[in-house]
């Protein structure tokens, strides 16, 4: 399968993105790369071979699920660089 220019305009459009003509050239180039791995991997006999969860065998370690109580406000706003009565204080969304 080979990545055409607009599907990556298409794609660029959904994801409200903006490329230049080098930019866009480029992420076909990417995409182009990223599908040719994938057709690769397609083509190799995995069967048998369990999917990999964890980079190494030991796992990782996975601390307690417990309750605990909640922390006070003022502990939580004490490393905040801007709050408000209690409150974090965050840049307007429109």
């Amino acid at each position: 399968m080979r990545i055409e220019k607009e599907d990556v305009e298409k794609l660029a459009h959904l994801a409200r993105l903006e490329f230049t003509g080098a930019e866009l050239d480029a992420m076909v180039n990417d995409f182009d790369k990223m599908l040719g791995f994938v057709q690769r991997i397609q083509t190799l006999d995995l069967e048998g071979i369990e999917p990999l969860v964890y980079l190494n065998e030991e796992g990782q370690p996975l601390r307690e699920d417990r309750p605990s109580e909640p922390m006070e406000p003022a502990e939580a706003l004490r490393n905040s660089e801007n709050s408000d009565g209690g409150y974090f204080r965050v840049p307007r969304v429109l």
